[in-house]
């Protein structure tokens, strides 16, 4: 198997310009919109251009695509290996100064989460911290003094205390109303800052819970794109002991994808949690 230290060292390279970027840059919006419709601020295309630079470095990666790009990008065509990413996510909290991130999914043989071989994310916060999910383990990692420090393997509880429920509240459908309400109920903790990685990543570092976003009034096929956002994460939940299901209950990482900004409405979590979701809200 092609070893993928050399793109996770460019993820590495990337991560630290892109907290240089934040640190010292223009948070303000652009004059462009992403595929997605919404406004870019000038970080998230400074972030894309850095992320773009980096792996053009690497002669192994075939293509790239962005969560702030409409189409996929040929780096180079003897490569082997496909990176679909969002450059920031969570970007519209970088001025109220809350943590952001990097997501991104390493495929092999197409855009397919059957293909997906290794998954990273980036959390910008008061630390510079990545996790990768790669050979059956997911590991955490620290910026400091220079370096990212390998901290510990990531495992989920059975069973978690957080709740970080997506979305606007009245645009729930009643079955997801009642899960949010039965584990509120059960003593969970409401954790949810509006950003996928930080939430997700409170929630892997704290032992577990459930992260939601459904199906919606106004999003009936969810928000969170699955090349970008919903793969890489579902990838790293599995690896990482959880589960990560869809709408009516199903593997998010048996999902067909048709085209790159497809989106999907989704639940990780530990197990508990998930089971209590399928019980609930996501039947067959």
């Amino acid at each position: 198997m092609t070893s993928l230290e050399p793109i996770f060292e460019a993820i590495k390279t990337s991560a630290f310009r892109i907290h240089e970027a934040i640190t010292n840059e223009d948070t303000d919006y652009s004059a462009q919109s992403n595929q997605s419709g919404d406004i870019q601020l000038k970080l998230d295309i400074i972030s894309d251009l850095i992320i773009a630079e980096e792996f053009s470095k690497l002669p192994v990666i075939k293509t790239i695509a962005s969560e702030e790009k409409e189409e996929a990008e040929t780096l180079h065509p003897d490569g082997q290996l496909l990176i679909a990413y969002d450059p920031l996510d969570g970007s519209s909290l970088i001025d109220v100064n809350l943590s952001v991130g990097s997501i991104f999914g390493i495929y092999d043989g197409g855009w397919d989460a059957q293909n997906m071989i290794a998954a990273v994310y980036v959390v910008y916060g008061p630390r510079l911290e990545m996790v990768t999910a790669y050979h059956e383990s997911v590991r955490h990692y620290i910026y400091r003094h220079g370096r990212f420090k390998e901290m510990e393997l990531i495992k989920l509880n059975e069973k978690g205390k957080l709740n970080a429920p997506g979305s606007t509240q009245n645009c729930w459908s009643s079955e997801h109303k009642a899960l949010i309400e039965e584990l509120f109920d059960e003593g969970y903790r409401l954790r949810y800052s509006g950003g996928m990685v930080p939430d997700l990543h409170q929630i892997l570092l704290k032992g577990g819970g459930l992260f939601s976003y459904p199906a919606t009034s106004d999003r009936p096929n969810g928000k969170l794109r699955k090349l970008f956002e919903v793969f890489p994460f579902a990838f790293i939940y599995e690896l990482a002991g959880g589960e990560a299901i869809g709408a009516k209950g199903e593997r998010l990482m048996e999902l067909p994808c048709s085209e790159p900004h497809e989106s999907a409405p989704c639940y990780f979590g530990s197990k508990y949690e998930i089971a209590k979701a399928k019980d609930v809200c996501c039947k067959q």
